[in-house]
């Protein structure tokens, strides 16, 4: 097996995108470029803490935890303004962001599509109307210990993530049969 931080390390799903992928999607939609084919650009992975607006340190421990689940490190996401109904002052940490691309990207995705979603409690497929018309997906999950990386014991909290794919597809319908081939679980 090759080591992750050679440089002619390629992903599964990347190699699966080249072989297969990229194939299907120019029978299916007819492209007459290569370059017309859609393809993933980047992935972000966002962490929204409440309970750091009563302890701030929760905000770093979630930091923490995304890392290991993304593999790079995350920006801690700040509070533009104040708003005193949530008890939030301007400048206190709210969460955490990691922005996902080329290797990191494929390997995020595919730890996603065959660990954590199966682990997911009541999965009954991901919602096909997530997509926002321009070819983005986006999901939420609960609670971010569906990650093997993550140990159920030594958890702190659990807390939810928003994962938004970003892809070139023009069009929903590109995106979803995007990725349909990389096994995205869509709910029928």
């Amino acid at each position: 097996m090759a080591e992750k931080n050679a440089d002619n390390y390629v992903p599964r799903l990347r190699k699966h995108y080249d072989e297969v992928v990229r194939q299907k999607l120019i029978e299916e939609f007819g492209y007459k470029n290569p370059m017309q084919v859609p393809v993933i650009e980047k992935i972000v992975i966002n962490m929204g803490v409440g309970e750091s607006t009563a302890d701030s340190k929760k905000a770093s421990v979630a930091a923490g935890d995304l890392a290991l689940i993304a593999g790079q490190k995350p920006v801690i996401t700040r509070a533009r303004k104040a708003i005193a109904t949530f008890k939030v002052r301007e400048g206190m940490p709210i969460g955490c962001k990691v922005t996902l691309r080329k290797a990191r990207m494929y390997e995020f995705m595919d730890r996603l599509v065959t660990i954590a979603l199966p682990r997911v409690r009541d999965f009954r497929g991901l919602n096909p109307r997530s997509f926002d018309g321009r070819g983005n997906y986006a999901l939420g999950l609960k609670e971010h210990l569906v990650f093997p990386e993550i140990s159920y014991d030594k958890a702190e909290a659990t807390w939810g993530m928003d994962i938004v794919i970003q892809t070139t597809a023009q069009t929903d319908a590109e995106a979803r049969a995007l990725l349909t081939q990389f096994r995205f679980p869509f709910r029928q």
